[in-house]
């Protein structure tokens, strides 16, 4: 056995050994895989094979797509047949939220680059004889989507991984893993060590094992997954007799479950709710192609509705139950990436839809492990979206939760309700009186926006127009069990509500609690030279100063954004969004100087954060503070240690919304305090609270970038339009040198504002896509409706070409297209009048 070697895979699943293979494509030949007992044996060799192209995420979609292309090519490579059935994939609707979440991903598939083809019922009829198509209002069909056989796959994988000098050890445990001094690993097993570079998680079932062995959390606990195969049919032998193609890969979404052909029979893949995790321990040390007891009465409502739209299905015989664990993670999304903390450990776990996302995950792992960055915006499935409040008992409800909601619509807004509310801050019940529908972000309650005092949902809006198994179209009741909140890809009842919020703010005064921003102080006598040689803008000189700067990756993409306020000699206030808290921090971690001159101090539970928005904010705040908030002694993008009554807070001049304001950064102690001193402040002044949404509405009407949507590592800084807040001649910095390159060589891609025209109901949200003369052009990448503009708007990469102001273009929503204009940047306010008021 090898005692050293560049990097080591464990796990010899399908998702192992596409990591091996990628890694030794890329040209590193000296790459280990263990598996602990043969190839295939835990969640791979149970699959059922499908390729489901279907993703509303960017990432996840990219990555689906990479796979089945190189599985059609893998056969040429390895002379292995990977058992790949372009049989393509077909997805029914039977309600129109159904059809305008398939308008959407139609959207998303376009600008990635993957063909959808939109079926009538009598188009469906044809390739899919069987089925019944009584109540079905369309489809949507992957001409390149299929199956494929798990083991084959795995099997030409592996040969193309061992043909490029990949060694795999089969039969061999890992009994643990070591950090060495010298900062490379020592992987342990029960026939010897190896010594690596880099370690690489894949194993699946046992993956909460494999990082408690180097002290990681790993956010995955399988869930079981139970498919019924049937008896062959007389009608799919006497197809295939006459040499008919196969029937396609069905999928009824509103009834939760996929078919497909089996050995003349069929296979039925439900997903019920109610199934439970499974290994949440890992399984049992001798434990190889294991099954779970199959529960068939947990199934019976998905087998009738299969039975009624493909009758056949209940004409023969069942032949075998399949129970088996399938990996699951809080969202549903794998994770791919390095692990938070460690460096070069790597983790590629909790793949739900592993077969699919096998090539894919390698694929961009391998990039990232060997070139340092992906080529992808790896952001949806980055390890690091989670933090440590994902301890087992809540993976056993979100998991539990997301395997449930496989099928269910997946609106833009929705938000769901297990292990919920897990953090609030200690203003939440007072937000909560006044009305706040809350969203949940890394963990933490935040108001979304806000419902007048006795609103309910009236009921003929709650539930779908016909009866469905994934009818769930609002957000979850009340604690007095008012169904306040409808989902849908269209403006929805809030619409009005945040409307009337963002005119309060434009108006009078507005309050906002943003305590889930992710804090943290960098101090030390290296702590301005640091942040300087790692940000792209220029670091604040004088205490009380405030910059937005960027971490760029080393080609010049944008990876996180940061507000920096200096505090003192050596000391730096920073503040992110706090969905990245833990991406963010830990590659400030890792980028931290090995001789100790600088500090990091994540402060974001020791520090709550409220907004004050809006014209009259001054007025309110002035009557809590000696301190003079005039123009002259309180500039724009500064920030002050001021009292609020007998409180103390930062009063940071900033903030995300385009109005005058302060973030007010203080002691989560006192937020109550601080909060009801405000309100009571501002009564005279029309003071109201408002929420995410409202802020998002603003922020879109000054043209605002958000990570990962225009910000983004497959964009330049210059691409996303930072040009202000990047500063090539202060000296050398992550990422200066490609930029200064790509500056030479011209943009692929120019950031705009778009004003959307002739919208009734519908407005953007992101990945749409957009034309000139009927030829792809750009991809929306945020969108929605400008209240104080009144103006539907949308933010977008476009060729430069077509970047133009003036330029007429158009956009596609939910499958119809609007005129699109480029419109200056920041509809609102372009002068920022409002914030330097």
């Amino acid at each position: 056995m090898k005692t050293e070697a560049r990097a080591v895979v464990i796990g010899g699943g399908v998702v192992g050994v596409s990591t091996l293979y990628h890694l030794a494509k890329k040209g590193w030949s000296d790459v280990v895989l263990i598996e602990r007992k043969e190839l295939t044996s835990g969640s791979t060799w149970h699959a059922a094979g499908l390729l489901p192209l279907f993703n509303m995420s960017y990432s996840v979609g990219q990555i689906h797509k990479y796979s089945v292309r190189l599985y059609r090519e893998l056969e040429k490579e390895t002379g292995l047949n990977p058992g790949f059935s372009n049989v393509t994939n077909i997805r029914l609707a039977r309600t129109k939220d159904r059809w305008d979440e398939y308008m959407y991903y139609a959207g998303v598939a376009e600008t990635i680059g993957v063909p959808v083809k939109l079926l009538t019922p009598e188009e469906l009829k044809e390739v899919w004889p069987l089925c019944e198509t009584d109540g079905i209002i369309g489809a949507l069909q992957h001409p390149e989507d299929g199956y494929i056989q798990p083991a084959d796959l795995t099997q030409a994988l592996a040969k193309g991984a061992r043909d490029r000098g990949a060694t795999i050890y089969r039969n061999t445990t890992v009994t643990g893993i070591e950090k060495l001094d010298g900062g490379e690993w020592l992987v342990k097993t029960d026939k010897g060590d190896i010594r690596a570079e880099h370690v690489i998680s894949a194993s699946g079932n046992f993956a909460r094992k494999t990082g408690a062995m180097v002290g990681l959390n790993v956010p995955v606990i399988p869930v079981e997954h139970q498919y019924i195969v049937t008896e062959p049919h007389p009608a799919i032998l006497e197809r295939k007799k006459q040499g008919l193609p196969e029937m396609g890969v069905l999928r009824e979404s509103d009834s939760a479950w996929y078919m497909r052909e089996e050995n003349g029979g069929l296979l039925l893949g439900p997903y019920e709710k109610g199934a439970p995790v499974c290994y949440i321990d890992a399984p049992s040390d001798d434990s190889e192609y294991e099954l779970f007891q199959e529960d068939l009465e947990r199934l019976m409502p998905h087998v009738e509705t299969a039975i009624a739209r493909v009758p056949a299905f209940g004409e023969v015989g069942i032949k075998k139950i399949y129970n088996g664990a399938i990996a699951y993670t809080p969202d549903g999304s794998p994770i791919i990436g390095p692990a938070p903390g460690l460096k070069n450990f790597w983790l590629n776990e909790g793949h739900s839809f592993g077969v699919t996302a096998a090539g894919g995950a390698g694929w961009q792992l391998a990039e990232w492990i060997v070139d340092g960055e992906p080529t992808i915006d790896m952001m949806g499935v980055d390890p690091r979206r989670f933090g440590p409040y994902a301890t087992e008992g809540y993976l056993v409800a979100k998991n539990e939760e997301a395997y449930a909601n496989v099928f269910t619509m997946h609106y833009p807004d929705e938000e769901r309700a297990a292990a919920r509310p897990l953090k609030t801050t200690p203003c939440y019940d007072r937000m909560k009186k006044l009305g706040a529908v809350f969203g949940s972000v890394y963990g933490w309650e935040r108001p979304n926006w806000f419902a007048p005092e006795g609103y309910e949902l009236p009921e003929s809006e709650i539930g779908m127009e016909v009866d469905v198994l994934t009818a769930e179209n609002h957000a979850p009741a009340l604690d007095d069990g008012r169904i306040v909140e409808k989902w849908s890809f269209r403006r929805s009842n809030y619409w009005e509500h945040v409307g009337n919020e963002i005119k309060n703010v434009t108006t009078n005064v507005g309050l906002q609690d943003m305590s889930a921003f992710a804090k943290a102080i960098v101090s030390g006598p290296g702590a301005e030279a640091w942040l300087d040689s790692i940000l792209a803008n220029r670091i604040p000189k004088r205490i009380g100063r405030i910059a937005l700067t960027h971490l760029l990756t080393v080609h010049g993409g944008v990876r996180s954004e940061f507000t920096v306020y200096k505090t003192g000699p050596q000391s730096y206030y920073l503040v992110s969004a706090g969905a990245f808290e833990a991406h963010d921090h830990d590659y400030l971690r890792k980028l931290l100087p090995a001789d100790g001159s600088v500090r990091f101090q994540p402060i974001t539970t020791q520090w709550g954060v409220l907004v004050l928005a809006g014209p009259n904010s001054r007025k309110v705040l002035q009557k809590l503070t000696r301190t003079s908030l005039e123009n002259a002694d309180f500039p724009w993008l500064s920030g002050k240690e001021i009292s609020v009554g007998a409180a103390t807070a930062h009063a940071l001049r900033v903030n995300f919304v385009g109005e005058l304001g302060w973030e007010l950064h203080h002691p989560i102690e006192q937020q109550n305090y601080i909060f009801d001193q405000l309100m009571e402040a501002g009564a005279e002044f029309g003071i109201k609270p408002f929420g995410i949404r409202a802020m998002s509405a603003m922020s879109i009407e000054k043209s605002y970038r958000l990570i990962p949507r225009e910000l983004s590592i497959e964009y330049s800084a210059w691409e996303s339009g930072l040009d202000r807040f990047v500063h090539p001649n202060k000296g050398d910095f992550i990422g200066r040198d490609a930029l200064v390159e790509l500056r030479e060589k011209g943009p692929k891609w120019t950031f705009v504002t778009l004003e959307v025209h002739d919208v009734r109901d519908v407005d953007a949200r992101g990945s749409e896509a957009i034309y000139s003369n009927g030829e792809l052009v750009g991809r929306a990448t945020n969108g929605g409706y400008g209240w104080r503009v009144g103006k539907s708007l949308a933010l977008a990469m476009l060729k430069p070409e077509f970047a133009t102001e003036g330029t007429e273009l158009e956009i596609k929503i939910l499958g119809d297209k609007f005129k699109a204009t480029v419109t200056p940047e920041s509809p609102f306010d372009p002068e920022n009048n409002a914030l330097r008021a």
